[in-house]
């Protein structure tokens, strides 16, 4: 007969259950996350929400492009601009891509001279940033009034396929918005660099956070350029 070799005082380890896997998983996401600010942890967030919407935007004016019958419009006649009796294909919307990636590089200073105290330079970097917005913005709204005047609309559009104007008028006013909001938001805490607001309380982890959600809205910006205006 075989002995059991298992004396009454030793007792087999209780499996871990599915309650004490949750909480050691959660407490791991606390550990890696402990450092993260408050503020940035939240614009992460809204960021990542954010690039669902415009991911299914973008995948929706695919879809739109790729089914319908009739014929795409050219982005070389469509946004073509005239400047001395001579057609330039393209013209603003490369002046406007230089302007929103040249905003990049001044917000990128602006993070640096923040976190080097900086306070007067990187106020000053990021009115600059407001201001290549704010350009942005005005000849976005100039596109639209050319488009306009020339028949485009969100239900027909007189140089071919009529889903083109609600894709380009939604997509490009998304992306609008948020540029304007964003130029508001660079100018108000700008503002408050300049005012030494974050100075006294030592931390100009704000300048970064409002980096952040800049550097998206020109990475955005990026896609919709190759999927409108290069496809």
């Amino acid at each position: 007969m075989a002995r059991n070799n298992h004396t009454p005082s030793e007792k087999t380890p209780a499996p871990i259950g599915r309650h004490e896997e949750l909480l050691t998983d959660w407490a791991s996401d606390r550990e890696a996350f402990k450092n993260v600010s408050w503020g940035k942890s939240m614009m992460w967030i809204f960021l990542l929400s954010d690039t669902f919407i415009f991911g299914t935007f973008l995948t929706g004016y695919m879809t739109v492009r790729m089914t319908t019958t009739v014929p795409w419009p050219n982005p070389s006649e469509v946004f073509a601009l005239t400047i001395g009796g001579v057609e330039l294909p393209l013209v603003l919307i490369a002046i406007m891509t230089f302007i929103l990636i040249s905003s990049s590089g001044t917000m990128a200073m602006a993070v640096n001279m923040g976190y080097r105290g900086d306070r007067k330079k990187a106020g000053i970097l990021m009115l600059v940033t407001a201001l290549f917005g704010l350009s942005f913005v005005s000849m976005q709204a100039f596109e639209w009034t050319k488009l306009i005047h020339e028949g485009v609309r969100p239900w027909e559009n007189p140089f071919g396929a009529h889903q083109f104007g609600a894709t380009f008028f939604m997509i490009t006013g998304f992306h609008g918005l948020h540029v304007s909001v964003g130029v508001i938001y660079l100018t108000v805490v700008a503002i408050k660099v300049l005012k030494g607001d974050y100075e006294r309380r030592g931390d100009y982890q704000i300048v970064e956070i409002t980096g952040l959600y800049w550097h998206f809205v020109d990475l955005v910006w990026v896609f919709i350029f190759a999927f409108f205006y290069l496809w």
